[in-house]
């Protein structure tokens, strides 16, 4: 399996879909890039939905980190590239027939699998992990819910019995008292 490495190493996802670019492709089947993608324009009939084979776009390109410029001249991406799904990578064996090309796109395809085995076989720990997490959440939620619930009982028994004491002030009566005048008084006669 390790033989693989290399090659799973060129697998990218972009679109949401793993794929291959074409002049990995042609790297690994020992041919030239424009070769290859002269036989896949030949046979375009085979390439035609996205599910197979598109054009990448330099946006994706830079997402993807792969068409970053090199330092020689003459190995910046000129073109953009066809990027091949796994059904593409597998209709290409239709279109490149030597026995090199052969035995490349077994790997490929063992490739492929391999890490559709490996997304596959994280999917559930992930998700039980995302249970707990949200689960850990909701429960600290009520807590906290539970807590400003009795604060706020807590300040409406203070705020009754706040306007109690004020319904009582309210309802003595002060007393009067005769109180003498400020000011200039003239004496009385």
């Amino acid at each position: 399996m390790n033989d693989l490495e290399p090659i799973k190493r060129k697998i990218y996802e972009i679109r949401g879909q793993r794929v291959m670019l074409d002049f990995d492709l042609a790297d690994a089947y020992g041919v030239d890039t424009a070769q290859l993608k002269r036989q896949v324009r030949r046979n375009m009939e085979r390439f035609e939905d996205d599910d197979f084979m598109f054009v990448v776009t330099r946006e994706e390109l830079s997402r993807c980190q792969i068409g970053t410029l090199n330092i020689k001249r003459g190995q910046n991406i000129k073109y953009l590239p066809f990027a091949f799904t796994q059904l593409g990578v597998a209709m290409l064996s239709s279109v490149l027939t030597s026995p090199i090309a052969i035995r490349i796109n077994r790997d490929i395809m063992r490739a492929f699998v391999s890490i559709q085995h490996l997304t596959i076989q994280q999917l559930p720990d992930s998700n039980t992990e995302l249970r707990k997490e949200i689960q850990d959440l909701r429960d600290e939620i009520n807590e906290i819910l539970r807590d400003q619930n009795d604060i706020n009982e807590s300040t409406r028994a203070q705020l009754d019995a706040i306007s109690t004491a004020l319904a009582e002030l309210q309802s003595e009566r002060p007393k009067t008292t005769k109180s003498n005048p400020i000011g200039f008084n003239p004496p009385k006669e």
